[in-house]
């Protein structure tokens, strides 16, 4: 019997080892604290500084223990799934009534920390989660209604124009005006670069994010997909919105076929450029700065770092990083005081000063109560969302960046449900291809010998669009494609972007769409060898793929 408990024991501890190496040292909680469940995408150290801070801050103005239970699902995208589904249960069972009432505790976080405010937008509107409303007109066809997943945090206008003053960073809100989120801190959407990579190269170092779709960046960029992180989408989003629609797209295209390969984690980019993998990828500011840092030796100058990080001034896209306190939370008085103290001076240090086990550290200013301010061991490198910040600390961050001077006063075009759906289709899933044809086509355009008809050719029809075709407006009918089809531009994509809205057409546009541009690499690819100038594919279809049925039932939401 002993040996078998002594075996079990180490099982458990093998078990249970990663688990207390992944969450680091551990924590004693107050058995009499309250407690705070938070979701979120932010990494470990944010979420051990803003912890720690929080319980300090917390016990000095209300006299009373708290901790946070963090929840890390994954990415935002994960974190939306998970709300969606657990508010849809709620819904259905009835927990969240019509008018959205329901009892603090229905729900299991309290909040949604980090993350854009597009995804705080959709927490906002909630894409999924419907309650029906008794339909007096006709009793029996109820109308359905969508109810919010966050609630608005309910702070005076006289507090909000304290911490932010005007509702704007460039052409996007620092918050919610019903306050349904709230930003807490900025996220600028750039360039990490090798500086030892682009000297190879013979390259200067990397300004612009059209520097990046260069011939000469062939292989030597990394791109993240955008259909898994939300950084990049954002990113994407702002090149479209900035440079416009038809240089926009090409300045997309062209870099996706200089990518060496694509992934789905956010954070390795910037770490294989470091390495010295790729020259360049786009990526969320803060992973760029503290790729940077990291890689310096001890002691080293951090102007002579081997890795730098760039916002291209007047694109680049600048967006809070908010909070959302959610609709039914164990904790909600709790939550909104963790929101007033994101606002504090205290609690805006922790994003850019330096920490204070560092030398730098020293000179940090100290706080309302005395205490210096700024983490005890993590710098975070993210940008502080109150104005009076830059005012008041510049000298004293890390960063010496003004985000309200640099952010792009270009507003979102509208095409951001385009991205996931053509990088796909013109890139991700054709890579191999893609980067092929691209590589023939500068290839002929440097051949003096090389008909340059055919050489334009080939460049047009690697930048070419397929058509989308115009369905049928009643469930279950079919019909050839080539009835009605509507061209990809900025004057048609509305039109277009209602087309995959529709049940079961986006995942059809998905293989059409594909098949297109893969058709278009292949003829592209030949045309090199044979000098004939490739025609532009009618459809990107095969004959079993020639006719399109919508859906006979519409699924429920």
């Amino acid at each position: 019997m002993g040996m078998r408990i002594a075996i079990v024991v180490a099982i458990l501890a093998v078990l249970g080892l990663p688990l207390l190496l992944r969450q680091g040292a551990v924590v004693r909680v107050d058995p009499n604290a309250r407690r705070l469940v938070i979701v979120t995408p932010h990494v470990p150290q944010i979420r051990q500084e803003f912890g720690e801070a929080f319980g300090r801050w917390h016990q000095r103005v209300y006299n009373e223990p708290v901790f946070i239970d963090w929840r890390v699902p994954g990415g935002t995208s994960d974190i939306m799934k998970q709300l969606v589904a657990q508010y849809a249960a709620a819904v259905r069972t009835g927990a969240i009534a019509a008018d959205g009432s329901c009892k603090p505790g229905t729900m299991t976080f309290d909040l949604m920390f980090g993350g854009g405010s597009f995804d705080h937008g959709r927490v906002k509107s909630n894409p999924g989660v419907f309650v029906e409303v008794p339909n007096l007109a006709d009793p029996m066809k109820p109308t359905q209604k969508r109810v919010p997943m966050s609630v608005p945090a309910g702070f005076t206008q006289e507090q909000l124009d304290g911490w932010f003053g005007e509702n704007t960073i460039g052409a996007n809100k620092l918050y919610d005006p019903e306050q349904y989120w709230i930003g807490t801190a900025l996220s600028s959407f750039g360039i990490v670069y090798n500086i030892d990579v682009l000297r190879q190269l013979n390259l200067p170092e990397t300004k612009t994010f059209a520097d990046m779709a260069e011939p000469a960046y062939a292989g030597w960029v990394i791109l993240a997909d955008p259909r898994q992180s939300g950084s990049v989408m954002t990113a994407m989003d702002a090149i479209l919105s900035n440079y416009g629609f038809d240089e926009g797209w090409r300045i997309l295209r062209a870099m996706s076929a200089n990518a060496r390969y694509f992934t789905n984690s956010s954070t390795k980019p910037p770490i294989d450029v470091s390495q010295g993998e790729a020259a360049a990828a786009l990526v969320i500011d803060f992973y760029g700065r503290g790729q940077a840092e990291g890689v310096l030796a001890p002691g080293q100058d951090p102007s002579t770092s081997r890795v730098g990080y760039v916002d291209p001034v007047g694109k680049t896209a600048i967006d809070a990083d908010p909070i959302s306190i959610l609709r039914g939370g164990p904790d909600p008085e709790l939550a909104k005081r963790f929101v007033e103290f994101c606002m504090t001076d205290e609690a805006q240090a922790l994003w850019q000063f330096p920490s204070r086990n560092r030398a730098e550290g020293a000179a940090n200013p100290t706080s309302e109560f005395g205490e210096p301010m700024g983490p005890r061991e993590h710098q975070l490198r993210r940008m502080p969302v109150k104005r009076s910040m830059y005012a008041r600390y510049t000298a004293n961050m890390i960063d010496k960046v003004d985000p309200f001077t640099i952010a792009s006063q270009v507003k979102p075009a509208g095409w951001r449900d385009g991205i996931g759906i053509m990088m796909g289709a013109f890139a991700i899933d054709v890579s191999h291809q893609q980067r092929k044809a691209w590589a023939a086509v500068q290839r002929v355009k440097l051949d003096p010998k090389f008909p340059q008809a055919t050489a334009a050719a080939m460049e047009e029809l690697f930048f070419a669009w397929p058509t989308t075709p115009v369905l049928p407006s009643k469930p279950g009918e079919v019909m050839a494609v080539g009835e009605a089809a509507i061209p990809f531009t900025k004057e048609t994509f509305a039109k277009v972007n209602e087309q995959w809205k529709r049940p079961g057409v986006k995942a059809a546009m998905e293989i059409r769409y594909t098949n297109f541009f893969r058709e278009c690499y292949v003829r592209i690819i030949a045309a090199e060898r044979t000098s004939i100038a490739p025609k532009c594919p009618d459809t990107g279809l095969t004959a079993s793929q020639s006719r399109i049925q919508i859906p006979s039932q519409t699924p429920t939401p």
